[in-house]
């Protein structure tokens, strides 16, 4: 019996017994496609978190005031900080030889109106290194003007949505915005920026940091971003960066210095982690099958005693026996891969249709994975049925007919 007679026995045996293959190949392709779904939502969520920091800007540091050690918590969300990053630590980080560009960063939430029109929004306070430092575009005008770090000026930079909700058509290059009881004057308005790391860049309004300081009565930094002058300049600049802090406040080392890279690779390896365990999860429903497809062959075997038997006495070999029903079982398993493949991708596309602003990717790794996996699956367990039905005497298997 050559090669293609054993695909063309099972091929012919599959469709003589439609029920039961297709019962095999449902219970398949149940498992494929929670495996292929479940791997396109954990890979989807990886690369859009990787994304979303590597959006943060190239060679990026993020200096926050206070320790774990110091506050008891997530600098600088919970506890006490003992000393505030200032402006003039920003200027001293600045001058360090490893770094690029600085940008301080001074937050608050207050009401803007133009127009009798009021909206709440959150006021970024900086200078003109944000824009590169952040990768920031304009649609309109210019960036915050490149002036001492010090110096309050009524000028700032709006977001689309900002610009969408209280100029509707208007001109608005040169109107006067009132943030809180200031007026600024608009001179750029940014691209549309979207979501980054939660945060809702159209949604808001840079004004210059001192600025911002005045509005809201605080002297000190959210936070201070640095742009390192290379990759390989990023752990000098790291330790240069903790040199300078620690000898402005009185030698103590009290901050906290996230580097892109080292936020990158964690929440890489995390996701990477969980799309692995939901993957094994869902594996487990290919175990399921293959457990199926083991009894409903075994059936099949009891069923074809007699053509086991006569194929025997024809002078099929026990091997050829094994291979003609591991070859059904690897058949029905490719035909549950595909139908699962093509079951997971349309359900995919509904979910992206649902959640449009999601980028949702299915690997091709995963594709070819699922399918190895499957038609392995499937001819493990059909190993048993296959040993039995070639263990089986030509002459009781043709008796029993």
């Amino acid at each position: 019996m050559l090669v293609k007679d054993i695909f063309s026995q099972a091929l012919t045996a599959v469709l003589t017994q439609p029920l039961r293959a297709s019962l095999i190949v449902l219970a398949m392709s149940i498992g494929i496609s929670s495996v292929t779904i479940l791997t396109a939502l954990g890979e989807s969520a990886r690369l859009y978190v990787v994304n979303e920091f590597e959006s943060l800007g190239t060679h990026l540091l993020i200096i926050l005031p206070g320790r774990n050690e110091t506050t008891g918590g997530q600098p600088p969300i919970f506890g006490e900080t003992p000393r505030d990053l200032t402006l003039e630590d920003a200027e001293a980080v600045a001058a360090s030889p490893y770094i690029a560009a600085t940008a301080p960063v001074s937050v608050g939430s207050a009401p803007v109106s133009i127009f009798g029109l009021e909206r709440e929004s959150s006021i970024l306070g900086s200078t003109a290194a944000l824009r590169s430092v952040r990768h920031l575009d304009m649609a309109q005008g210019r960036f915050l003007p490149k002036i001492d770090i010090d110096k309050a000026v009524p000028v700032c930079v709006i977001g689309q949505t900002i610009k969408a909700e209280l100029f509707a058509g208007k001109q608005v290059l040169g109107q006067w915005l009132r943030i809180n009881d200031r007026r600024f004057q608009i001179i750029g308005v940014l691209a549309e920026q979207g979501q980054s790391i939660g945060v809702g860049l159209d949604e808001v309004v840079i004004v210059p940091v001192a600025s911002a300081q005045i509005l809201f009565n605080n002297h000190s930094l959210f936070r201070l971003l640095a742009e390192a002058k290379s990759k390989q300049a990023m752990y000098q600049a790291e330790e240069h960066i903790r040199k300078i802090i620690k000898q402005r406040h009185e030698g103590e080392d009290d901050i906290t210095i996230i580097t892109q890279d080292s936020v990158v690779r964690t929440f890489d390896d995390i996701l990477t982690a969980l799309t692995l365990t939901v993957t094994s999860i869902a594996s487990i429903s290919l175990l399921v099958a293959g457990v199926l497809v083991m009894n409903v062959m075994l059936v099949s075997v009891t069923q074809r005693t007699a053509e086991i038997g006569l194929l025997k006495a024809l002078g099929a070999t026990r091997s050829q026996l094994q291979w003609l029903f591991l070859a059904e079982a690897a058949i029905l398993s490719l035909a549950g891969a595909l139908l699962g493949m093509l079951l997971g991708k349309l359900i995919l596309v509904l979910i992206q249709t649902v959640y449009a602003d999601f980028p949702l990717v299915l690997p091709l790794w995963a594709l070819f994975a699922a399918v190895a996996v499957a038609v392995f699956t499937g001819i493990l367990f059909g190993v048993l049925p296959a040993r039995k039905a070639a263990d089986l005497d030509p002459i009781m298997a043709l008796s029993k007919r």
